[in-house]
C-alpha cells in the first residue's frame, strides 16, 4: 500500500507536446501577418504603376511593403534565437532591440503611407479627366481654368484613372491601417515584457517537479 503511494505521488504529468501551437506564440504569428501585409501593399503598389507609370512614390508605397518585409524577416530571426538553450544571449538581446525599433519605425511608415493614400483617394474620386494622346489629364474642376492640372503618361483609358486607381489607394488606406496595428501591437507586447518574458514552451520536466523556461 505505502509502495503504491510512493510511485503514484513520484510520478510526474504526461509533459504537454511544446510544438503544439508554436505558430501562435510571439513573434511568429506577428512576423506572419507582417510579411503577408508587407508582400499585399507592394503588391498593390506595383499594380497601381501599371496603371501610369508616371505615379509618384507617395503615390504608389511600395517601400512601406519592403520595410515591413524586412522587419518580419527580423521576427523570423528573433523566433528562432527565442528557442537556443542559452535564452540570456548578446544576439537575442540586440534582435529584440531591434525588432522593437523597427516595430516603431515600420508604425510610422505605415501611418504616413496610410495619410498619402487618403489624401491621393479625396483628390482622385473627384478628378475629371480627358484623354490626350497616350496621356491622361484630369483636374479637380473643369470649369475653373486655373484650377491644377494632373498628367498621368502611358494611360489608354482615363477609366483607369477615376475608377481603378482610387480603389487602389482604398486599398492601400486598409493594408496600411492593418500594418500599423499589428507594428503598434508588436511593439507594445516587447515594451510590456521587457524584452525578456516570453514564453518558449519549452518544458524541462522531473520526477517530483516541472519547470517552465521562459525567455
Amino acid at each position: 500500500m505505502g509502495q503504491g503511494q510512493k510511485k503514484k505521488r513520484d510520478e510526474s504529468p504526461a509533459p504537454d507536446d511544446g510544438h503544439k501551437c508554436r505558430v501562435c506564440r510571439f513573434p511568429l504569428l506577428v512576423a506572419l501577418l507582417q510579411l503577408l501585409l508587407g508582400l499585399a501593399v507592394t503588391v498593390v503598389a506595383f499594380l497601381m504603376l501599371a496603371i501610369s507609370p508616371s505615379l509618384l512614390a507617395r503615390e504608389t508605397p511600395y517601400w512601406a511593403g519592403i520595410i515591413l518585409c524586412l522587419v518580419s524577416i527580423l521576427g523570423f530571426i528573433l523566433y528562432c534565437i527565442t528557442y537556443l538553450p542559452d535564452e540570456r544571449t548578446t544576439g537575442q538581446f540586440i534582435g529584440k532591440i531591434l525588432y522593437f525599433v523597427l516595430c516603431t519605425i515600420g508604425l510610422v511608415v505605415s501611418v504616413l503611407a496610410m495619410s498619402f493614400a487618403g489624401h491621393h483617394y479625396s483628390q482622385t474620386s473627384g478628378f475629371s479627366c480627358e484623354q490626350a494622346g497616350v496621356d491622361c489629364v484630369c483636374k479637380l474642376d473643369q470649369n475653373d481654368p486655373i484650377a491644377r492640372t494632373f498628367t498621368y503618361e502611358g494611360v489608354s483609358d482615363c477609366d483607369g484613372i477615376t475608377g481603378t486607381l482610387p480603389l487602389y489607394f482604398l486599398l492601400q488606406i486598409v493594408l496600411n491601417l492593418v500594418q500599423a496595428l499589428v507594428c503598434a501591437a508588436a511593439a507594445f507586447i516587447m515594451w510590456k515584457h521587457r524584452y525578456q518574458v516570453f514564453f518558449a514552451g519549452l518544458q524541462i520536466g522531473s520526477p517530483s517537479s516541472q519547470r517552465w523556461q521562459k525567455v
